[in-house]
This record gives C-alpha cells, structure tokens and sequence, in this order.
C-alpha cells in the first residue's frame, strides 16, 4: 500500500512539474498578444459569438481595439479591423501568413484541403496559382469569354422586356431581379467552365431538376464554409452529433464531386473540344498528365463555382438595390452613359474605361457589401509581432474587411452609398475586398469586368424605379459571403435602345 501510494505521488508530482513547464512556457509565448475578452475554461470565448460573424466582430473591436483575440476553444484567434494592422500583416508577414486553416469544411468539401483556396502554402498552391494565372484566370482569357458575357448579358435584357411586353412602352412593369440575375451569372460561369447553359428556357440542359440540385449544391457549399463552425474548435463537440455532421459535409462533397466528375468526363468525351475551361485543362493534361490531374481540374473547378457564381450576383443584387435607393446616383450614371455611348447602340465592354462613375458604383458597392465580409482566415506559420503585439505560431488571423470599410475614423460618411468618394486620388486603394498579398483573390479583373458591364447594361437599356415609396429591404443572410436576404422587386421600362437592338 505505501509503494503504491509513493508511486501515485510520485506520478503526479511529475504531472504537476510538466503542467507548470507548459503554462510557463505558454505564458511566455502568449505574452503580450493583443487585447479581448476573459475566455473560459474549454470553450474559450466561443460563448460570445454571434451571428453575423462580422457585425459581431466590429462590436468586439469597439470594445477591445482593432487588433483583438479571441478564443476558439484553445486556439487563438486574432481580429484585424484597421488599415495599418491589416498592411503590415500582408506587406511585412505575407509569407509567414500565408496558410490557412486545417478545419471540416476543408476537410470534406474542398478535396481535403488541397483546392487553391483551402490549402496552405507550399508547392501545390504555387503549382495551382501558377495554372490560374496562366491558363484560368489570366486578362487573356477572362477578355477570351467577352462573347459568353455579351450573349447572356442581352439574354437578360431581352427577358426582362418580354417580362413588361404586356403594357406600353411608356409604362413600368414590376420584375423580380434576384433569379434573373443569379441565372445570368451561373450561366455565364458555367459556359467558361463548360460550355454549357444551365438554366433559363433554352438551357441545354434537358433535366431541371439537375440544374436546381447543382444550385443548391453551391448554396450548401456557402453555408458551411467559414470560421464559424464550433466543432472546428472543439472536437469532442463532433461526437455528439457527428453522424448528422459528417452526413450534410460527406453527401455535398459526393453531389458536387459527381456532378463535376460528369462534366470531366463529358468534355473528354467529346469529338472536338472548345475552348471552355476544362477543355483547356484536358488539352493540357495530355501533354503533362501529372500535373493537370482530375483532381485538379475539379478543385479548380470548384473554387470557380464557389467564389465566381454567388458571389458576382449578389454583388449585382447590392449595386442595384442601392441604385433603386439613391435615385439621383442612378440618373447620373444613366447620363454618363447617355453622353458617352448613346442610345444608338449597346455598351461593349471595350467601352468601360470611358466610364469612370460606373466603376465608382461598383467600388461603392464592394466597399459596402464585400462579397466575403470576412476574408478567408489566414494562420501564422511563425511568431510574428504586428502593431507590437504578439501573434504566436498557429494564430488563426481574421480579417474584418466589412468593418473596416464602414469605419468612420477610415471613410468619411462612412455608412452612405456614395460613389463619388473614389473620385478622390488613392481612395481605390483603401478597397481590401479582394485581400492583399500573395492569397489575394485571383478573380478580381473578372469580377469588377462582369459586374460593370452587367450594371451598365442595364442603366444604359431601362428607366428603373422602386415598386413603392419604401426603401429597398436592405437585411442580409448570414453565410460565408454576403447576400441579400429579401429577393430584389424593380419597376422598370425599356428605353428605345431596347427595341433598336435587340428585339
């Protein structure tokens, strides 16, 4: 009985030794980071959080600075919502903040974290970002597609004036804008990727109910994806639902994998391929199979769909809600058209650089509603110090990019739609929508391109006005981007451009 009691002190005098070596160890590693909330004993700060993440971490940042922590469970988390903090995180630290976070959503939905997006830096992000800015994404072949866009673009203008054909050209006639819109920019995704429609009444798809479930793929895919998952942070939170867990994240993976899997394997099947994106990446894995595997292809795949579809939409959605709001805004870029296009034939896109309000009007709108109000979560690969705090390896660093668009101390009227402000020289810069540094989004000439020459359509070939007196319904969801909550009424009437040139 004493040799079994002298071994069980023994035992845990030894644990207690060990125990004090890691929390000093720990305390001089987590010394000085960066202000926040006391955190609880398992949980962290978890118990605080709120949806929408964003609007919750802007509360946080009043309350603790902007560069606070937080704690997911054990891991720390640090929020950026300032300028300087945020440049000098991705000018200075860049690398060392180069990679991103191992958590479920990667896991199951994003091919084991080994899509562009999803995974950390090292030599397949390098090989992805390479074929993207060659072979995917490059001015080249974004200009390559202006004929896709062109098509769907008069599509939709063409639907909305069959949709009002049954009053006179000098009446309005009430449209619902939000599927007209997510259509265009599915299709429009779609046929570079494949080409191939997907929806609308001459989609060439024969089977709707493949073209609904693939959209509710994507949607299930958004909502969840971000940093907002608990059992990311706390493990043994898994085992008590796990099963309904890992169902929703494995049966999305598998819808979406079989589906992409089938356009692979119907662009290879092809006598003559076309120019689309995976028949591009096909004709190139003949030559170098080992590089541009199936795998691949389908993350690439993927991550188009994934940031390209919703994303270019809802921006869409916001830019012209905010339009229907500030009528003064809409007739002065309605004038820009009118003076420097006309109305004796359509806008090209060769003609946006003449169009500098326009632009104004998307970059408002970005500023306002980012379509990824908090940018993906980087991690710290190093100790690193930033506005002299300290940052330890494994940080999670998040960036609020919604709330510090709409500070105050950063953006005079910081909350108001008002184009006009990026007529001041370097206004544009302040703009962190599309992140910074070597994980900045790739997409970004092809979205501002799309989004401005859809807006300017539509300007160019309408009057538009609110289906009443009210402001438009401005509530947003609370998913991995931002969309509206509420789909978008409008009353319109097609100007003669209408009818000159398209119908």
């Amino acid at each position: 009985m004493a040799t079994f009691t002298l071994l069980h002190y023994s035992f845990l005098f030894f644990v207690a030794l060990v125990t004090l070596k890691l929390l000093f160890k720990n305390n001089k590693r987590f010394r000085n980071i960066p202000p926040g909330p006391t955190p609880l004993p398992i949980i962290g700060n978890l118990n605080l959080m709120e949806k929408p993440l964003h609007r919750f971490l802007q509360f946080m940042s009043k309350k603790h600075g902007d560069i606070f922590s937080l704690w997911f469970g054990s891991r720390l988390a640090v929020i950026i919502s300032s300028p300087t903090a945020f440049q000098e995180c991705f000018t200075k630290h860049d690398l060392v903040l180069a990679n991103r976070p191992m958590n479920l959503s990667g896991k199951y939905i994003f091919y084991d974290n080994t899509t562009v997006g999803s995974c950390s830096y090292g030599e397949l992000w390098r090989n992805l970002r390479k074929i993207i800015a060659t072979d995917v994404l490059s001015t080249q072949r974004i200009l390559s597609f202006s004929g896709i866009r062109k098509d769907e673009t008069h599509r939709l203008i063409r639907k909305l004036a069959k949709g009002s054909n049954s009053v006179s050209v000098s009446e309005y006639a009430e449209v619902e804008l939000t599927s007209s819109l997510r259509d265009m920019t599915y299709n429009n995704m779609m046929r570079m990727i494949a080409g191939k429609r997907y929806y609308g009444d001459d989609s060439e798809l024969k089977d709707v109910d493949e073209a609904k479930e693939f959209r509710e793929t994507v949607r299930e895919l958004l909502q969840v994806a971000g940093v907002s998952n608990k059992a990311d942070y706390l493990p043994f939170l898994k085992w008590f639902d796990f099963e309904k867990l890992n169902n929703k994240l494995t049966s999305t993976h598998k819808r979406f994998d079989v589906f992409v899997s089938a356009l692979i394997k119907e662009q290879r099947n092809k006598k003559e391929r076309e120019d689309s994106m995976i028949d591009h990446l096909l004709n190139l894995q003949e030559t170098q199979p080992e590089y541009y595997t199936d795998q691949i292809i389908k993350g690439l795949t993927l991550a188009m769909l994934f940031a390209g579809t919703d994303s270019s939409g809802a921006t869409l959605e916001w830019g012209f809600s905010n339009l229907l709001n500030h009528p003064d805004v809409l007739k002065k870029a309605q004038e820009e058209l009118d003076n420097k296009i006309g109305q004796d034939r359509l806008l090209n896109e060769s003609d946006l650089s003449k169009l500098p309000y326009l632009k104004n009007i998307v970059l408002e709108t970005l500023r306002l509603y980012p379509p990824a109000p908090l940018l993906i979560p980087h991690v710290a690969s190093d100790d690193i110090t930033v506005e002299g705090y300290n940052i330890p390896k494994n940080t999670l660093v998040i960036v609020n990019g919604w709330g510090m668009q709409r500070d105050s101390r950063f953006w005079s009227e910081a909350t108001s739609f008002k184009p006009e402000r990026f007529e001041k020289e370097g206004e544009e810069k302040k703009l962190i929508a599309f992140g910074l540094g070597r994980r900045a989004c790739p997409g970004e000439f092809m979205a501002l391109h799309g989004v401005s020459f859809t807006l300017g359509l539509l300007i160019q070939c309408y009057d538009w006005k609110r289906v009443s007196v009210e402001q438009i319904d401005m509530e947003e969801q609370t998913w991995f981007n931002l969309t509206k909550l509420l789909p978008l009424k409008a009353m319109c009437k097609p100007r003669p451009i209408v009818y000159k040139a398209l119908l």
